[in-house]
Formats: structure tokens, sequence, C-alpha cells
């Protein structure tokens, strides 16, 4: 096997590589934001039906719902402090 051939097959291999990281990682950060969104959604329409009287609710699955969407976001929060902690990092690596 030449060492041109394997040179190429590796650049063609990491360019497959990058391009599709990067569309998975958007793609799985927009999917976590909006499963966040939709649990807060949720706990706020729980919240109200229950407020109102509308259905069969009972507070223990309000308040469930309500923790659900509170830890979510606490985790989404954390994930974005990450994120940008890291892009700092970078920002400040000498060149």
């Amino acid at each position: 096997m030449n060492i041109d051939q394997v040179l190429a097959q590796m650049r063609v291999m990491s360019a497959q590589a990058s391009e599709s990281a990067g569309n998975d990682f958007g793609e799985l950060l927009k999917q976590s934001i909006d499963h966040v969104n939709s649990a807060q959604k949720e706990a706020s329409a729980l919240r109200s039906a229950f407020e109102t009287g509308e259905g069969d609710m009972d507070l223990a699955q309000v308040m469930i719902a309500a923790q659900k969407s509170s830890l979510s976001f606490e985790a989404m929060v954390q994930v974005r402090n990450k994120l940008v902690e890291a892009y700092k990092d970078v920002m400040n690596m000498p060149i």
C-alpha cells in the first residue's frame, strides 16, 4: 500500500467526520432545547389546569411536572455555561 493512498483516505475520512460531527452536535443541542421548552410548556399547562379545576389533576402531578421542568432547565443552563467556558478557553489560547 502506498503512503499517498493512505493519506488520501485519511483526508477523505477526516472531511466526512467533521461534516457529520458539526451537524449532529447542532441537532442534538436543538433537540435538547426543544425538550426543555416542551417540559416547561407541559408544566405550565398542568399548573393552569390545576388552578382552574379543569380535568382530573392532583397536586402531586403538577409538582412533579414543575420539578422535571426546573431540573431540565437547570441542566440546560449548566451545559450553556460549560460551552461558554470552553469557547473562552479556546479564544484565549495563544496562536
